[in-house]
C-alpha cells in the first residue's frame, strides 16, 4: 500500500492549474501580444529554476467526492534564480478574472511579500490586473460591503527598507495594482500592451466626465515622463532584462554588501576625449552620456528615470567590477538645473543606494534650483531642500566630480560641505553663489545705470573677473582640494571605490528610516 494514488491525484490538479484561465482565456491574452504569466516567469528566471509554491491552490467543484472543475488562483508565487540569485516572484495572471481579487487567493500575494521579507530576497512583482477588490458584483455573493484595506501592506512597506523590489507593468493594471508596481525600488512598463491608472477609463468616464482610452489615459505616453514608471521598454523579454540588470548592481538585503564582480575593464583607463568634451564656450551644453560611458566599467551604465526631471541623470554603474550609484546634470534639459522633477528624483536615488549601501559618485553640472514666477507657485525651494536633505543624511561613501557649474543653494547641496567633502574639480570648473553674467548686472547695477557707456563698463568689469574666476584661483585658496586632469577620472574613482568599499562593512543593516516608493 503506498500514497501512490493521491500523489496520481496531485499531478492531476498541477496540471489542472497549469491551464491557467482555460484554452480560450489563454489564446485571446496572446492574442494581445502579451506572454501568460508561466511564460513570464520562464523567461524571467535562469532555466528549470522556478519552484512554484501553492500551485494548486484555487476553486474547485465536487460532486460525490469527486473533483469535476477546477479553476486556478490568479495568482503564482514562488522562488527562482536570476543570474545564479534566488528571488521571490509573485505573479498575476490575467487568463483568470482579468487578475482581479475575486479570482485570487489573497493569501498568496500576502505570503509572497512575507516570503521576501522573512528569506531576506530580493521580490519581483509581474503585476497584469487590479489585483484589488474586483467587480461591484462580488457585494451581491458577499451580501455586504467592506472598509477596504491594502493586503500585506504593512509587510509592502517592511520590503521597502529590507530588500530590492522591483514592479513591472504588463498589462492594464489600476488601483491596487498600480500600487503595487509603483511600490518599489524600480518599475518597469511595456510600450502597447500595458496601462496603468489609479482608476481605469470607464470609471473615470463616468465620474470625472472625461472620455478617454485606455492608452489616453494611462499609456506610456502619459507615464514616460509622469514619475510613476522608472523606465518604458518595447518589450517583455526587454522589461525582463532590465529586471536582471537592475538587480545586478543590489545585495539580496540590506544585511548584504553589493556584489563585486571581476571586471575586465583596465581601470587605469585614460579616455583621451576627457580633456576636449566640455565646450569653452560656458553657454554651450555637451552630452553627458558619453562621459558616463568612458568612465565607468564599459558597458555597465543603467539609467533610471531618464524623462522625470530629465535634469538630472540616475543610475548604476561599475567601477572596477563595484557597483555604484551615479548622479549626473544634463545641461541639454532646463540647463541641468534643479527642477521639482529633478529634485525628487535626487531625494528618491540617494535614499534608494542609502539604502542598499552603494557608493554615490555625483557628476555636478549644477546651475542651480530653477527660477521664476512658476517655480515659485511650485514650490521649488522646499523640494530643493529635501534633495539636499538626502544628500546631508546619507551616510554611504559619496565623491563629487564637479565637471562645469556649481552655483548657489542647489551647487552647494550637491555634497555634505561640513564633512570631509571629497571632491575633485575638472579645470573647466565654474562656481559661486551666482554665474559671473548674471551677477555683474546686480553687484554693479548702480554703476551701469550711471554710465555713460554701460556696455563698456560692463564688458571691462567682465573682462577682470574672468580671470577671478579661473578654478585655479580657488584651489590657492583651498576653495577646491584638487584640480584633475579629466583623463584621469577614472582611475582616481577606482582608487576612491576600494576605500569606499572597505568602510561599508560599517553601514550594513537598515537605514535609520525606510525608503519609500
Amino acid at each position: 500500500m503506498t500514497w501512490q494514488p493521491e500523489i496520481e491525484e496531485l499531478r492531476q490538479r498541477e496540471k489542472l492549474a497549469y491551464e491557467m484561465g482555460g484554452k480560450e482565456s489563454v489564446e485571446r491574452h496572446r492574442s494581445r501580444g502579451k506572454l501568460t504569466v508561466r511564460e513570464r516567469i520562464h523567461r524571467l528566471f535562469d532555466e528549470n529554476t522556478f519552484h512554484e509554491t501553492g500551485a494548486i491552490a484555487g476553486k474547485a467543484t465536487y460532486e460525490n467526492g469527486e473533483i469535476t472543475d477546477f479553476t486556478p488562483a490568479n495568482f503564482l508565487l514562488g522562488t527562482g534564480r536570476i543570474n545564479n540569485r534566488k528571488v521571490v516572484v509573485g505573479a498575476d495572471d490575467f487568463t483568470v478574472r482579468g487578475g482581479a481579487a475575486d479570482g485570487a487567493i489573497m493569501e498568496k500575494q500576502i505570503y509572497s511579500e512575507k516570503m521576501a521579507h522573512e528569506l531576506q530576497l530580493p521580490l519581483v512583482r509581474l503585476v497584469d490586473g487590479t489585483g484589488g477588490g474586483g467587480s461591484v458584483k462580488f457585494l451581491d455573493t458577499a451580501g455586504h460591503t467592506y472598509v477596504p484595506v491594502n493586503p500585506a501592506w504593512d509587510y509592502v512597506v517592511k520590503n521597502m527598507g529590507v530588500v530590492p523590489v522591483v514592479g513591472a507593468c504588463l498589462g492594464s493594471v489600476a488601483g491596487l495594482g498600480a500600487a503595487r508596481v509603483t511600490a518599489s525600488h524600480f518599475s518597469v512598463m511595456v510600450e502597447e500592451t500595458t496601462q496603468l491608472f489609479v482608476a481605469g477609463p470607464q470609471i473615470v468616464n463616468f465620474g470625472v466626465g472625461q472620455n478617454l482610452t485606455k492608452e489616453d489615459l494611462g499609456g506610456v505616453q502619459v507615464h514616460r515622463s509622469s514619475g510613476a514608471i522608472d523606465n518604458i521598454v518595447k518589450t517583455e523579454d526587454e522589461a525582463f532584462e532590465h529586471i536582471r540588470k537592475f538587480l545586478s548592481y543590489l545585495p539580496n538585503s540590506v544585511y548584504q554588501l553589493p556584489p563585486v564582480i571581476e571586471s575586465v575593464d583596465d581601470r587605469n583607463r585614460k579616455e583621451e576625449q576627457l580633456i576636449s568634451v566640455i565646450p569653452k564656450n560656458r553657454r554651450r551644453p555637451y552630452k553627458i552620456r558619453p562621459i558616463m560611458d568612458m568612465i565607468f566599467d564599459q558597458d555597465s551604465v543603467f539609467e533610471m528615470g531618464r524623462y522625470y526631471g530629465g535634469g538630472t541623470m540616475t543610475g548604476f554603474a561599475r567601477l572596477d567590477g563595484h557597483p555604484v550609484g551615479f548622479m549626473a546634470n544634463d545641461p541639454f534639459v532646463g540647463g541641468g538645473g534643479l527642477t521639482v522633477e529633478s529634485c525628487e528624483k535626487i531625494e528618491r536615488f540617494v535614499d534608494l543606494c542609502e539604502t542598499f549601501h552603494l557608493p554615490i559618485v555625483n557628476f555636478v553640472d549644477q546651475p542651480g534650483l530653477s527660477i521664476g514666477l512658476e517655480s515659485e507657485k511650485r514650490g521649488t525651494i522646499r523640494k530643493g531642500v529635501r534633495a539636499i536633505a538626502a544628500i546631508y543624511q546619507a551616510t554611504v561613501p559619496m565623491i563629487e566630480i564637479i565637471i562645469r557649474r556649481s552655483f548657489g543653494v542647489g551647487g552647494a547641496g550637491m555634497s555634505n560641505g561640513h564633512g570631509l567633502n571629497l571632491r575633485y574639480a575638472w579645470p573647466s570648473g565654474d562656481w559661486g553663489s551666482l554665474p559671473v553674467e548674471g551677477g555683474i548686472q546686480v553687484a554693479y547695477r548702480r554703476e551701469l545705470e550711471a554710465s555713460d557707456n554701460p556696455q563698456a563698463l560692463l564688458e571691462e568689469l567682465a573682462g577682470r573677473m574672468e580671470s577671478v574666476r579661473s578654478p585655479l584661483r580657488t584651489a590657492e585658496a583651498f576653495g577646491i582640494e584638487e584640480i584633475i586632469d579629466p583623463r584621469d577620472t577614472r582611475p582616481l574613482l577606482c582608487e576612491w571605490v576600494d576605500d569606499a568599499y572597505a568602510l561599508l562593512p560599517q553601514h550594513l543593516g537598515p537605514s535609520k528610516h525606510t525608503m519609500r516608493p
